[in-house]
């Protein structure tokens, strides 16, 4: 067996203990500002994780993070998948080749999602997401098309938006090259992925444009003037250290922070943007961003569904091969892209 796996069979073994021995362990869960308890597997996943006392993933830096990263995800992500076919390719972009996984769910045309991953534009690829795609082509029987935009600091802002664009538009005019209608092409991305396929959604707007986008916790708005940046500063995965490292990477200007590019939270007009499912969690440093964007879709018009993952924290598509709530909330999401896909 595989040192990911057994190590998986471990904490999970661990996770899945009573809840009276894990509250022993772990000590009373957080409750956020709106009365909701953290889960508590993730609270014990988060003490275990403080106990260890490892680097945290500013303190290693671009390359140890991103090797951290890949290893973090392999202990707590969807286990993989038996698909249709799974196959690398490469699209042409704006400045290179961008890389590209495609996710077949079955034989024939299918809807498709293109998925942008997180990691804050700067870690994260393919192999990070992997187990989250497999799944999300399975249940929402869609063809998946996983992006690696290009990161920082090798390629700082707008670099991602230009590849996360120029994806959309070769998938699109290709859509026969890889099974997908055209008309049912939805964006999809966690955190900095929300980010892009938000982006992507108001950088198209005229057409071609996406059928659809589903956005989880986003980051939407880069000043980071909402409250939940102080309320979970600390302790919650994301911490405002991190984000500080993220942004000092990808941004190189401050007029950068108020660019729509990356903030589309300060675009004036979101009216005849493509319908949106927006999904937040209550221990987020971006909750707050990412619900004023789905009100502010709302507001415009859009048709907006917003969902408050209220007992999770920043991260939770990439747990749920560990987390019990993880896995349901992923579940939800990959429903909410069949149902809107299947139109």
């Amino acid at each position: 067996m595989p040192a990911s796996s057994l190590l998986r069979r471990l904490a999970r073994g661990a996770l899945q203990a009573p809840s009276p021995l894990r509250r022993g362990l772990a000590g009373p869960a957080p409750i956020n500002d709106r009365g909701v308890s953290l889960d508590p597997q993730l609270h014990l996943m988060l003490s275990i994780l403080e106990r260890a006392d490892r680097p945290t993933l500013e303190e290693l830096g671009v390359e140890a993070g991103r090797a951290e990263m890949r290893q973090l995800t392999r202990l707590a992500d969807m286990p993989t998948r038996p698909l249709h076919r799974v196959e690398d390719r490469w699209i042409a972009g704006p400045a290179d080749e961008i890389p590209v996984r495609v996710y077949a769910a079955g034989p024939g045309r299918r809807p498709g999602i293109l998925y942008f991953h997180g990691g804050g534009f700067v870690l994260g690829d393919l192999d990070t997401h992997d187990g989250l795609c497999r799944f999300l082509a399975e249940r929402a029987d869609a063809h998946v098309i996983a992006v690696h935009y290009r990161l920082a600091p090798e390629n700082a802002f707008p670099a991602a938006v230009e590849d996360a664009v120029a994806a959309f538009r070769y998938v699109h005019a290709h859509a026969d090259a890889f099974d997908v209608d055209p008309d049912r092409i939805a964006v999809a991305g966690d955190s900095a992925g929300g980010n892009l396929s938000a982006v992507v959604c108001q950088q198209t707007r005229g057409g071609p444009t996406p059928a659809f986008q589903c956005l989880i916790y986003p980051a939407t708005e880069m000043t980071r003037s909402h409250a939940s940046h102080r309320t979970f500063a600390d302790g919650f995965y994301l911490t405002e250290p991190l984000i500080d490292f993220f942004l000092a990477t990808y941004l190189t200007s401050p007029e950068d922070e108020t660019d729509p590019k990356a903030s589309p939270l300060v675009t004036p007009e979101l009216a005849g943007l493509p319908p949106a499912h927006v999904v937040v969690a209550g221990f987020d440093p971006l909750r707050d961003e990412g619900e004023a964007y789905a009100e502010a879709l709302m507001g415009a018009g859009v048709p907006t569904t917003l969902v408050d993952q209220g007992s999770l924290i920043h991260g939770f598509a990439q747990m749920g091969g560990l987390i019990d709530a993880a896995r349901w909330a992923i579940e939800d999401i990959a429903d909410a892209l069949h149902r809107n896909l299947r139109c």
